[in-house]
């Protein structure tokens, strides 16, 4: 099972806010998912963006891979950098 990091869109006609899930890439894109880890407003002004960081990183980790919408919004927050210093210290210590 391949899974996959996206959004499902919610919210009614032309008023659209986002929530950010783990789900199986065969499941439809506002169907099943597995958990959700944060949700995206792009109405509010600024736009509004909750993650939960520890369950990101965690399905990450286990090589859960983003939609490109989901790697523009994590980027500025540094997640992605963290995620690559993380495998790369972890390179590291499985040389040594």
């Amino acid at each position: 099972m391949a899974v996959v990091i996206r959004l499902k869109r919610m919210g009614s006609h032309k008023r659209p806010f986002y929530r950010m899930v783990a789900a199986d890439s065969r499941c439809r894109r506002d169907g099943r998912f597995i958990e959700e880890l944060g949700f995206y407003n792009p109405i509010t002004v600024p736009h509004k963006l909750e993650i939960n960081k520890e369950n990101l990183m965690k399905w990450l980790r286990t090589g859960a891979q983003m939609s490109d919408t989901v790697k523009g919004l994590v980027k500025p927050l540094g997640i992605l950098k963290e995620f690559h210093e993380e495998k790369v210290e972890a390179s590291k210590k499985a040389k040594a």
